[in-house]
């Protein structure tokens, strides 16, 4: 029995992490499988130090290529070291981001193009995309308010000290990549209750995969 691998994507702001916990949560009760939640970069501890490198707000000498390579160095050792081993157990994977965040945030946002960037991560990934991709939309504003009101000053991280221009760039490389992968990427607006949103996403992984619900 192959497992399922569904990533949910978003801007800084869109709540990922909250939905991620709260759906596996419910998933965990409804469906016949066992759930993995995992997060990106991080996940096992070599990504997780990679992760606290890219993200340290003191590292601002940090080359734009350097950062992409750092992400798709985290993304390979978490897909082959818990993903791929997990899937192939039959378990329902549930990441908190994975190749798309590095199109948006790199490839459009750092500008070092889409290309290049999917290039990089087609080395590392080999083609093991998502089955299903939920992403989280939210306007630029709202989420780096939302951000802003959350979290102190010092739990700020290297992405979250970016421009206002720097996300709304990221938001419409997002919004592109929806439209070009519609058959593996589904848009829910974040803008509803956190209880809508996670419904939403529940409804869909539903919708999709009704033979593993009990």
């Amino acid at each position: 029995m192959q497992g399922i691998f569904i990533t949910l994507e978003g801007p800084d702001g869109a709540g990922k992490t909250t939905v991620v916990n709260e759906l596996s949560q419910l998933l965990m009760n409804d469906i016949n499988r066992e759930v993995v939640t995992t997060r990106e970069p991080g996940g096992i501890p070599i990504a997780e130090q990679i992760r606290q490198v890219i993200l340290d707000p003191k590292n601002i000498e940090m080359d734009e290529r350097t950062e992409a390579l750092l992400y798709a160095a985290a993304r390979r050792q978490h897909l082959v070291q818990k993903v791929l081993p997990s899937l192939k157990e039959g378990k329902l994977v549930l990441c908190d981001r994975f190749i798309d965040s590095s199109i948006a945030y790199q490839g459009v946002g750092r500008e070092i193009g889409k290309a290049a960037v999917q290039n990089i991560n087609d080395f590392a990934i080999e083609g093991h995309y998502p089955d299903l991709t939920i992403y989280l939309d939210v306007p630029s504003e709202v989420g780096l308010e939302r951000i802003n009101r959350g979290r102190k000053e010092s739990e700020l991280d290297r992405l979250d000290n970016e421009s206002l221009d720097f996300h709304k760039k990221v938001r419409s490389a997002y919004l592109e990549l929806v439209k070009e992968h519609s058959e593996r990427i589904v848009l829910v607006d974040t803008e509803d209750n956190i209880e809508k949103v996670v419904k939403n996403c529940y409804d869909l992984i539903k919708d999709k995969y009704p033979s593993i619900f009990k």
